[in-house]
């Protein structure tokens, strides 16, 4: 599981890897390419891709009223699974695009952190991917096409896990400062 240990830090990516026996290994050490080369049963090399078809953190985020905005723009019935989040969250404001202000907090998962928490760390910049139907992979230009003149090609948030817990349908969330 990906984590940050230099709290002092603004930089929100996460530098350490704890692996399923506890291990903490630093993401970009030998003994972490070491690790993962034993998994697999052969020799990996670990590279760091900043742009490309990759995720950029470890956890995506997206509201429902992100979702129906873009689906109105685009007259199209959509399927959350097109934007492919981890988490999909259901807010009191209820604002299209509500997720790029809480870029640099944390989203505290329960009333008492024991459900865990997420550093929120950049928007997310969307791809063609979300032009293809989870189902049938038929493309639709007009969805990606959407989001760009929405919100400048954003939709969603990446975060870092930053505490560990127990997620639950219908659990309270709470945004907070770092």
């Amino acid at each position: 599981m990906p984590l940050r240990r230099d709290l002092g830090s603004d930089n929100q990516t996460p530098t350490h890897v704890r692996t399923p026996e506890g291990e903490i290994l630093e993401l970009r050490g030998e003994e972490l390419r070491a690790e993962i080369a034993r998994r697999h049963g052969a020799e990996v090399e670990l590279m760091q891709l900043n742009h490309g078809i990759f995720d950029e953190a470890s956890v995506s985020l997206i509201t429902l009223a992100t979702t129906l905005q873009i689906e109105r723009e685009s007259s199209r019935k959509l399927d959350v699974h097109r934007f492919r989040p981890n988490l999909f969250i259901e807010t009191y404001r209820n604002e299209p695009f509500e997720e790029d202000d809480w870029v640099g907090k944390v989203m505290v998962f329960g009333e008492n952190a024991d459900g865990g928490a997420v550093g929120i760390t950049l928007r997310d910049k969307r791809c063609v991917m979300i032009n293809l139907d989870p189902e049938t992979a038929q493309a639709d230009p007009s969805i990606l096409k959407s989001v760009v003149r929405l919100n400048q090609n954003n939709a969603g948030v990446y975060g870092t896990v930053v505490g560990t817990g127990n997620l639950s349908i219908g659990q309270k969330i709470y945004l907070k400062s770092p």
